[in-house]
């Protein structure tokens, strides 16, 4: 079965695009060149979307020249609108590929220990009590395999946000609890890495509202907006501006990284 006959339109926007701009194309009898220059852009692009390959989005512009050559009445216009904000199963996977090459990564977590940081204890306790993996150890083993990314030779700038509930939270037990403070404590040391709690006694902040994490690659950023069952990814908007301007707003409530040391040291005695 080909790549393309395994799209399923009716469980993803992003495969519901690929597939109807490929129903267009073929109608019209375009070439993969052809349909590229009604939407500005190249044959490559163009194949990747229909193919709804990962870090291949069809954009507004696209969506635009698309409609208004196909006289469709803003068709795709409001499919890629509608896929910006739709909560999409899949979107672990294309976020962990765009982890992977980020230069800085902005994480601000309101419930649980950060991916990118926890202990394959933590990761363990996480996943068993969930119930949403049958297989918990080779899910554990993916998510310790995304943290190679902090130990490259250039690793990225990582900036935490940690709402201080997290560090109370008893996930596994105390002895879980214990290894997964001492690796935050140890991960306040490295270079590359910055973590600041939010204090409990700070009351209401934006953040209270969910987790998010903001990535900047070599071009551009992206936003990952987590959902149960899902999460969102959201790319050349306005809306990532705001989720740059939400990222500083919860930051003007956390306390400063050696504050934040001292309150996670706190936490490590409180499990003891």
């Amino acid at each position: 079965m080909s790549a393309i006959e395994r799209l399923d339109p009716d469980s993803s926007f992003k495969h519901w695009i690929a597939s109807d701009l490929r129903f267009y194309r073929e109608g019209l009898q375009f070439s993969l060149a052809q349909m590229g220059r009604v939407m500005g852009c190249s044959r490559h692009t163009v194949s990747n979307i229909e193919h709804a390959r990962d870090g291949w989005n069809m954009n507004e512009d696209q969506a635009s020249k698309l409609d208004a050559h196909l006289h469709l009445n803003g068709h795709f216009g409001r499919l890629v609108r509608y896929a910006r904000t739709a909560h999409d199963p899949d979107w672990f996977a294309e976020y962990a590929k765009y982890e992977a090459k980020a230069v800085i990564i902005r994480t601000y977590r309101l419930s649980l220990m950060p991916g990118l940081l926890q202990t394959p204890e933590y990761a363990r306790a996480l996943l068993t009590s969930a119930r949403l993996v049958d297989d918990i150890e080779a899910a554990v083993e993916s998510r310790m395999g995304r943290q190679e990314v902090l130990a490259r030779s250039k690793p990225p700038l990582f900036w935490v946000l940690l709402d201080e509930n997290v560090l109370y939270r008893p996930v596994g037990g105390p002895e879980v609890m214990r290894g997964q403070l001492a690796r935050l404590r140890e991960a306040v040391g490295l270079s590359n890495v910055t973590i600041r709690v939010i204090p409990q006694h700070g009351g209401f902040y934006l953040g209270l509202d969910g987790s998010f994490n903001m990535l900047a690659m070599a071009a551009g950023e992206s936003v990952f907006v987590e959902a149960p069952g899902g999460g969102r990814l959201i790319q050349g908007s306005t809306e990532v501006r705001d989720f740059a301007i939400r990222w500083d707003m919860i930051g003007a409530s956390a306390l400063p990284w050696d504050s934040s040391r001292d309150l996670i040291e706190r936490a490590m005695e409180r499990v003891s």
